[in-house]
């Protein structure tokens, strides 16, 4: 029996395929296999990072001279939610990013958790993520050494939104430039998020 398009043997196919998109995307970025990690991406794929925002090839050049510098990013996933329409999905991902650097001479690892919200479109048969937005919700910063305390500029912490004022703390400190307009866990930024979403599942052009 031959299988309808957009039928249920169709849409458990896609998901199937998205699922493995963003674990491959975690395992393979992280392992600096940026061949693969190229394959991810939709042909106009953009990625949205608190230290980076443009191009997949942008982002891709931006962590390869991190991996060369010795930037130490991790990423570990949870549950997955994908909401398809036909070509198009919306796929929101528990995730949490670790980063372990030097803050004002203590060595630290600082945790972030909260979402990958990805935009994604199906091209000539192959997923593709059009747009990585991560959602930050909490973060916190642990010396690697216990009892080791870093002495933090509370000014400059308290000028980050608080779901990621740790992980902007730390990648400020090691001279990214941090973007403050970030989507939370609430808040406008995150509610513009999910209406682009929804904009995205209709059809509609990607205005973010």
């Amino acid at each position: 029996m031959s299988v309808v398009e957009h039928g249920p043997e169709s849409e458990a196919a896609d998901r199937s395929q998205i699922r493995d998109l963003l674990q491959d995307w975690v395992v393979w970025r992280d392992a600096g296999d940026w061949e693969r990690f190229r394959t991810v991406w939709d042909p106009e794929g953009r990625m949205m990072a608190t230290w980076t925002q443009g191009t997949a090839d942008e982002f891709i050049a931006m962590s390869q001279a991190g991996f060369a510098k010795g930037v130490n990013i991790l990423h570990f996933l949870g549950g997955i939610s994908i909401d398809l329409a036909g070509e198009r999905a919306i796929s929101q991902t528990k995730m949490t990013i670790s980063q372990r650097a030097q803050v004002e001479g203590v060595l630290v690892d600082v945790v972030c958790t909260g979402r990958f919200y990805d935009f994604l479109r199906k091209r000539q048969g192959r997923w593709g993520i059009v747009l990585r937005q991560p959602i930050y919700e909490k973060d916190r910063m642990d010396p690697v050494t216990p009892g080791a305390v870093p002495v933090l500029d509370h000014a400059l912490l308290a000028s980050f939104p608080e779901g990621y004022r740790h992980l902007a703390y730390l990648q400020s400190r090691i001279g990214y430039t941090v973007k403050r307009s970030m989507p939370g866990l609430a808040g406008p930024e995150v509610a513009a998020l999910y209406r682009h979403g929804e904009a995205w599942l209709r059809g509609e052009p990607l205005a973010l």
